[in-house]
């Protein structure tokens, strides 16, 4: 038997509902709107569109417009997560407030559990963050009444936060091109040259080199606008340099990889331009990922050098996901693979507050 459809109005009332305050019913919201909604792929970048399943759902083509509004997944789990920040804040909740910008891996919306999603349940989080966003974007993007909008973010909440997370190089290295959808690895590696044992071989480390200086000045900019403002100079700022991804299809001992995104093609980023490349072997196509995150490691590690002088902490997350099932896709990890990340962050934010604390008693 056929479930009932519940009508427009319904749907709409699930998308606009008051978050809760609980994370975990929050969550369990979430999971309401999934049920009723269809991803949609979008046109280029990463921004996921989420609509009514007409198999679930009355279709009104008079209510479209609003449902359009909120339909774009990036921005209504924006909306979500702000308004339940502001009420938990409002409610008087004692937890340390985040300030976070970043990609996919800190808004990854409706489907996955992100690493913010996990992490908010230690935290008051207020998030800025975009799934498909780059640092290009994040820091040389539109400002926001003459500040980028890390900064107006941090000025609003100069009262009560307590640290600040970024999360800005996963489409400038293993992610996509925002608006043509290109994966970027593409023009990081050189076509097979016949020895599967050649990593380094197989990287154009021009292009490398180029990426991650591009990402190390943004960086700085970030570091230095925040150390501007005289209230942020021992404000913790809180990076990362991702986990060491498997390209699809990644055969574990010989069994399946049952990964199976519905927002994405099972090789959209890493396994497409591997192909392409002519690189077949499944060791290199990974020892080719971990050297890519590798080197951005090093970069970020620079920045980050002593954190006690820096104030600048590098969260190392190589390992949180050491097995192919962990991983949703290609380069998003699973609900239990960020809890694991989360873990990371959350030891690496709590050694940063204790030493914050030190400086301002």
């Amino acid at each position: 038997m056929t479930a009932a459809k519940i009508s427009y109005q319904e749907y709409l009332g699930l998308l606009l509902k008051e978050p809760a305050l609980d994370p975990d019913a929050f969550a369990e919201q979430s999971e309401e709107i999934l049920k009723y909604s269809v991803v949609v792929k979008n046109q280029g970048g990463f921004d996921l569109v989420l609509a009514p399943d007409p198999q679930k759902v009355e279709l009104d083509p008079d209510l479209q417009e609003l449902e359009n509004a909120m339909g774009t997944a990036n921005r209504l789990a924006r909306w979500r997560r702000q308004s339940q920040f502001r009420r938990r804040l409002n409610a008087g909740e004692n937890r340390p407030v985040l300030v976070s910008e970043g990609d996919s891996w800190f808004q990854f919306p409706v489907l996955i559990k992100d690493v913010i999603d996990q992490l908010n349940k230690h935290f008051l989080i207020y998030s800025v963050g975009a799934a498909g966003d780059t640092a290009e974007n994040m820091v040389y993007g539109p400002e926001k009444k003459a500040h980028r909008e890390y900064m107006s973010s941090l000025g609003k909440m100069r009262d009560h936060v307590d640290a600040f997370l970024f999360s800005a190089a996963g489409n400038d290295i293993i992610g996509a091109d925002p608006d043509t959808g290109e994966p970027v690895l593409y023009d990081l590696i050189r076509p097979f040259n016949g020895n599967p044992g050649d990593i380094a071989g197989h990287i154009d480390h021009a292009v490398l080199k180029d990426k991650l200086t591009f990402l190390k000045t943004a960086y700085r900019k970030v570091i230095s606008d925040i150390r501007a403002d005289p209230g942020f100079r021992n404000l913790p700022i809180v990076i990362h340099g991702y986990d060491y991804a498997f390209p699809y299809p990644h055969h574990p001992t010989g069994g399946k990889d049952r990964r199976n995104p519905k927002y994405a093609d099972k090789n959209q980023w890493l396994g497409d331009p591997l192909d392409r490349r002519g690189i077949a072997s499944q060791s290199l196509r990974r020892n080719l990922i971990k050297y890519l995150v590798d080197e951005l490691y090093g970069m970020l590690a620079g920045l980050s050098a002593n954190p006690l002088n820096t104030g600048v902490w590098l969260v190392d997350c190589r390992g949180a996901m050491p097995e192919v099932s962990d991983w949703n896709d290609e380069i998003h990890g699973t609900d239990e693979g960020y809890t694991a990340v989360a873990a990371r962050f959350r030891h690496t934010i709590e050694q940063a507050l204790a030493h914050r604390a030190t400086l301002i008693s």
